[in-house]
């Protein structure tokens, strides 16, 4: 019984109806509203960078706080303030059928079920970076791995973007891309972690640090 359970849980669904249930958890996934996480990018290339960050969120308000840099801790971390988007939000960076045209490739084995691998062609291609290829995750139809290619101006390259569950959200977990920029190889390596999520933050979270103010001495 046991052995019969677990082929059937490994079976191959249908790819359409596997595209189905993709757009549908697409549209009801949801971003948290407010998040705090770490994160570590290193670069080599043109420029060699090392860092690590933690990043506060409430919708478009982001604080930035650089903890190192190169390995060595900072005595004062840098914060930057400011508003944007979250660009690797999956609802926002995972293709969808109405701007990509999805062919199955096949299968690959994740942990106890399977996961199901598109080749994905842009519709209109309208910038410099497009997805190529999608994985989608066989138990809740979410994207797990989105593969892209970029190119422009003195610049080609490929990478690749995961995502998993934290909580009740879908979150980055690993970026890994490589490059050609003038000429010259580049790599970058972007890794997400100790992911919360408060109820809210207070508003002095995204107020910038006051200065220290210079000391003076004493007239003898």
């Amino acid at each position: 019984m046991l052995l019969l359970l677990a082929s059937l849980g490994a079976s191959r669904l249908d790819s359409q109806y596997v595209l189905q249930r993709y757009a549908l958890a697409l549209a009801a996934a949801s971003a948290p509203k407010v998040v705090v996480f770490s994160y570590t990018v290193s670069q080599v290339g043109p420029s060699n960078i090392e860092q690590h960050h933690r990043i506060y969120r409430s919708g478009l308000d982001v604080r930035d706080d650089t903890l190192s840099v190169d390995g060595i801790t900072l005595l004062r971390k840098v914060v930057r303030i400011s508003k944007h988007v979250d660009r690797y939000a999956v609802a926002r960076f995972a293709p969808s059928s109405g701007s990509y045209e999805l062919l199955f490739l096949g299968t690959v084995k994740d942990g106890r079920h399977l996961d199901y691998v598109y080749e994905t062609t842009p519709l209109n291609r309208t910038s410099g970076t497009w997805i190529d290829r999608l994985t989608i995750d066989g138990a809740n139809f979410l994207p797990r791995i989105v593969h892209f290619h970029s190119g422009g101006a003195g610049v080609e390259g490929s990478g690749e973007v995961e995502f998993g569950p934290f909580g009740k959200y879908w979150m980055p977990v690993l970026a890994d891309a490589a490059a050609q920029v003038g000429g010259k190889p580049a790599r970058e390596r972007i890794g997400w972690s100790d992911y919360r999520f408060p109820q809210s933050l207070p508003p002095s979270t995204f107020q910038a640090p006051q200065p220290l103010p210079h000391s003076t001495l004493p007239t003898i």
